[in-house]
């Protein structure tokens, strides 16, 4: 039986009139996601939205909605789509006022994920898929480990994370074809932003 969890009623007329560029940010761990989404957000304003940071911050909450999340994640399920969407809508609109467009960050998982997204809020304007070899995503998430404790950051945990990551992040950026642009990301990160800084002039 699947989990389910209470869905929130929410009014996202707001998000559509505002009519916000969205782009969703791809790139398997280790990819440097993180440090360009900080470089978009000082350049130029947008709002950095990780659902991975949305669902731990609920759960951390301690709502009757996160108590629900913890349940569905010690099980090792995989949490509704339809509450990942809801935490995304609830996010974007109270940062609606401030807000110059949107960095869905690690996002969509998997091709459905997308589809529904665009249907209930908007559709996206831009895919950013930073591509980066195994082997360097490898050893900067080991290098990582030496000082961050992360428990996920071992040579066989990081196998496991990036197979994931290719059986179902690649065939989303197949099914966004020209709307996705795929960035190199194995060069430094200032060169790569401004490759970043190209694609996001074109939306101007």
């Amino acid at each position: 039986m699947a989990p389910t969890v209470a869905r929130s009623t929410i009014d996202i007329t707001p998000l559509r009139q505002a009519n916000l560029p969205i782009i969703f940010i791809l790139g398997g761990p280790g990819s440097g996601k993180g440090t360009q989404c900080e470089k978009i957000v000082n350049k130029y304003g947008y709002t950095h939205l990780s659902s991975g940071d949305l669902l731990r911050d609920e759960v951390a909450s301690g709502s009757e909605r996160g108590k629900q999340l913890t349940d569905i994640m010690q099980r090792g399920e995989l949490v509704p789509l339809d509450v990942v969407l809801d935490l995304l809508k609830e996010a974007m609109l109270s940062k609606l006022s401030t807000s110059k467009g949107y960095l869905i960050d690690g996002y969509p998982r998997e091709v459905a994920q997308g589809i529904q997204f665009e249907s209930e809020i908007n559709p996206c304007a831009l895919v950013i898929y930073f591509e980066v070899s195994d082997d360097v995503m490898t050893a900067r998430l080991m290098n990582r480990g030496l000082t961050s404790g992360r428990v996920d950051d071992n040579e066989e945990t990081i196998r496991k994370r990036l197979d994931t990551f290719h059986k179902h992040s690649l065939p989303v950026v197949e099914h966004y074809g020209t709307k996705c642009r795929t960035i190199s990301a194995e060069a430094h990160p200032d060169e790569v932003f401004q490759k970043v800084s190209e694609a996001l002039e074109t939306l101007s």
